[in-house]
């Protein structure tokens, strides 16, 4: 059989299984390496970074490996005291993928009482505009991405009574497609991301039933290829940050079953690097702790009994959502 166009091929070569150890010693080492290029050259989403970091070692059960005393005290700096949103570091300017990056990992290590929690309330809100969208800063830019992040960062901190819920709500059904996906903004291109961010948000306000599940699950299975990887949309490679954004979306439609499961697994584990740990966009590619996190959560959707189950929809272990007591909707399969 040929190689479909746009697909990879995966060998005996490939590992088959998870690295376990390998994975830790690789995050536990980059939050050591502040003096490499790497790390100098991610500033600009460094929140995010340490996010990605802290739940894929939660996910492996490595937590206590962390320096949290340092984390804790980086992320209060970030925090701006005049808007009250969080900043990917200092000297940058807040935004609210960064505010829900810090507040997801201040709720993973319990330590939520760090930051002016108000002040997040009122920047997140200040941000929503008149028809129910959410600008990701002071600079205006409007993307379904931010709606998601607005909604799940209240959520996470039980304020989801600052905004207006319905607006919200109302702004994400306005970029649904025909082919039931959801884009950016109405009348962009469905893209399995903003898929993600948009039944999350529904999920998380009780709205799944707005959503043709079985139309929706079929273009999210559709992103499967031969190789067992998943595209976020038509004629694209695949790549291993799908293993989440499709499966997680595919686990709140009740609809993950349709996926091949044990295809998908051999597909992650090829993205592993053997020599220095973490996951790869595909095969043969180089690590990094985006590809790493999505990598290892996308497993535990599958089932990978050596990690923690994570939470499809605040992608954060289930165990935390469980302490502070957040739940959102989750279709019957």
């Amino acid at each position: 059989m040929a190689q479909h166009p746009k697909d990879v091929v995966i060998t005996d070569e490939h590992p088959k299984s998870l690295l376990f150890e390998k994975h830790a010693e690789y995050i536990v080492g980059y939050s050591k390496k502040k003096n490499d290029f790497e790390y100098t050259m991610t500033e600009h989403f460094r929140m995010s970074g340490i996010y990605w970091g802290i739940t894929a070692i939660d996910l492996l059960g490595q937590l206590d490996s962390m320096d949290s005393g340092e984390i804790i005290a980086f992320i209060k700096s970030c925090q701006d005291t005049t808007s009250g949103g969080v900043a990917p570091s200092l000297n940058h300017d807040p935004h609210i993928l960064y505010t829900l990056s810090a507040v997801q990992i201040l709720t993973i290590l319990d330590s939520l009482d760090t930051l002016d929690i108000e002040g997040i309330v009122k920047y997140i809100a200040s941000l929503q505009k008149s028809d129910g969208s959410f600008a990701g800063d002071k600079w205006g830019e409007v993307d379904t991405r931010f709606s998601f992040c607005a909604v799940a960062c209240l959520a996470l901190l039980k304020r989801l009574d600052a905004i207006n819920v319905d607006k919200a709500i109302e702004f994400v059904m306005c970029c649904q497609n025909v082919d039931g996906g959801f884009g950016t903004r109405p009348g962009s291109e469905s893209h399995a991301g903003q898929i993600y961010c948009c039944v999350g948000l529904l999920s998380i306000t009780g709205r799944l039933h707005l959503v043709n599940a079985d139309l929706l699950g079929w273009w999210l299975c559709e992103r499967q290829l031969p190789s067992g990887g998943l595209n976020g949309r038509p004629e694209k490679l695949p790549d291993v940050c799908y293993s989440w954004w499709v499966l997680a979306s595919l686990t709140m439609l009740g609809r993950l079953h349709w996926i091949n499961a044990d295809k998908m697994k051999t597909f992650i584990f090829a993205t592993q690097d053997p020599e220095t740990g973490g996951f790869t966009d595909r095969p043969g590619d180089v690590v990094d702790l985006y590809h790493t996190l999505f990598g290892l959560a996308g497993l535990s959707l599958l089932g990978e009994e050596s990690l923690k189950m994570i939470n499809p929809v605040f992608c954060m272990p289930q165990y935390t959502l469980d302490r502070i007591k957040v739940s959102a909707q989750v279709l019957s399969t």
